[in-house]
């Protein structure tokens, strides 16, 4: 992986495709010993395209994140950014976390502004942050702090940090893992209206089926093949229907299904044979 970040933009004025080539990843773990995350990871991502990561704790999703944003580099196979080698801290990507990781001294809108690329003009950056507060709904937040606004809010203010950068490609990381189910449900829409109105390339990990059946273009699946060590993509899948999707699609449904069992949950009912019921027992049951 280069170390050469200083070569490439800080900003990108379009979404950049990312390649995996037969990426691996091993970690020391001791006595001269390695222990295998990632094997083979082969995939190119289109560019404007959301790719959703699924896969079980510990199978290298993020991992697999923290290469394309020069956070980490494979030990095997090579990353790629619109035709080059991914750069340490590459100044292509953004990245978005779990947690908001605001500074809680400084209001909404200068937060927003950390994510500025350096030697940004004043008027432009005046410009650029309160386009991105109108964008996230928080116009009428830009003067709080973080600790006066709700946990959704904090997360708009991390999102619209990352994309002050102007990055060809955003990393999001379980950006919606700890808020509640409405407000990740708000924030799903969200993040396809920002999509819409700013597109970028976005490589979005998540533990939740039905927010990548709902955000993503494709979907891959992370996990073992037999005993072999590393995980892999055991499976590729496209995502039929325009975004925004109908999430009681029968043909979601059917995709959660076959997404859940690969992640090794089974159906209820008749995966277990159990014979399924269509009526509701009278009380009591």
């Amino acid at each position: 992986m280069s170390s050469t970040a200083s070569a490439h933009v800080a900003t990108a004025d379009q979404a950049f495709g990312v390649s995996f080539d037969g990426v691996g990843r091993a970690f020391p773990s001791g006595k001269g010993e390695s222990r295998t995350v990632l094997r083979d990871v082969t995939i190119d991502v289109e560019p404007g395209e959301i790719l959703a990561i699924l896969g079980t704790s510990g199978c290298g999703k993020s991992t697999l994140l923290r290469m394309v944003g020069g956070l980490d580099a494979p030990t095997a196979g090579s990353v790629r950014i619109d035709g080059s080698a991914a750069a340490t801290y590459d100044a292509r990507c953004a990245v978005g976390f779990q947690e908001p990781r605001l500074l809680p001294w400084r209001s909404i809108a200068e937060n927003i502004a950390l994510g500025l690329p350096k030697r940004t003009p004043a008027s432009s950056a005046r410009d650029t942050v309160a386009r991105l507060i109108d964008l996230v709904g928080l116009s009428d937040f830009a003067g709080h702090r973080p600790r006066e606004v709700s946990g959704g809010m904090a997360q708009r203010t991390s999102l619209a940090r990352a994309l002050a950068r102007n990055p060809g490609v955003l990393l999001l990381d379980e950006p919606f893992g700890a808020l509640d189910a409405l407000t990740r449900l708000k924030m799903q829409d969200l993040l396809l209206d920002v999509h819409a109105a700013a597109p970028t390339t976005v490589l979005l990990v998540t533990h939740d089926v039905d927010e990548a059946l709902q955000l993503a273009d494709r979907i891959i699946l992370l996990g073992r093949e037999g005993d072999t060590a590393g995980a892999t993509i055991r499976e590729t899948i496209v995502v039929p229907g325009h975004r925004p999707r109908d999430r009681g699609s029968a043909e979601l449904a059917e995709l959660r299904g076959r997404l859940l069992a690969g992640l090794g949950i089974d159906r209820h009912g008749e995966a277990r044979g159990i014979e399924s019921t269509r009526t509701i027992p009278h009380y009591p049951y």
